[in-house]
């Protein structure tokens, strides 16, 4: 079982084009060796946004602190503490920080190749699929 604070893991700046003041910390990845999906804070600083981007996976994703807007082809929906969002593959999207502060979420994805909506790897693909069924 690995328990830790978030704090101890180290933060890194996104410097993907198109985003501003966002930073990601991997909490649990394969480095911990979870077999099927990662976990991930995000943090925008005031003002701040990620890029508008698709994936070929799914996100799970949970407002901890701040305000802001989550962005798709649906529109913005607003973003605060204890919001859940479902994002589809494939669905375009966006966060962007309206607050005062920062804004905070958690965001889950499958590993790359472990499961099969997850991003495209062949080394480990078959150990989600036909080794655990909590993927």
């Amino acid at each position: 079982m690995l328990v830790k604070k978030y704090q101890d893991v180290p933060e890194e700046k996104i410097e993907t084009e198109g985003a501003k003041g966002a930073w990601i910390r991997w909490l649990v990845s394969d480095k911990e060796k979870a077999p099927c999906f990662a976990m991930r804070q995000f943090r925008l600083e005031k003002g701040g946004y990620t890029p508008l981007h698709t994936h070929d996976w799914e996100h799970e994703m949970y407002v901890l602190e701040g305000k802001g807007v989550a962005i798709s082809q649906d529109g913005e929906k607003p973003l605060s503490p204890g919001v859940f969002m479902y994002i589809a593959p494939g669905e375009k999207h966006q966060f962007k920080n309206l607050g005062e502060g920062e804004l905070h979420f958690l965001c889950m994805i499958p590993l790359p190749g472990r499961c099969s909506s997850g991003p495209k790897e062949e080394a480990g693909k078959e150990n989600c699929q036909k080794k655990s069924s909590s993927c």
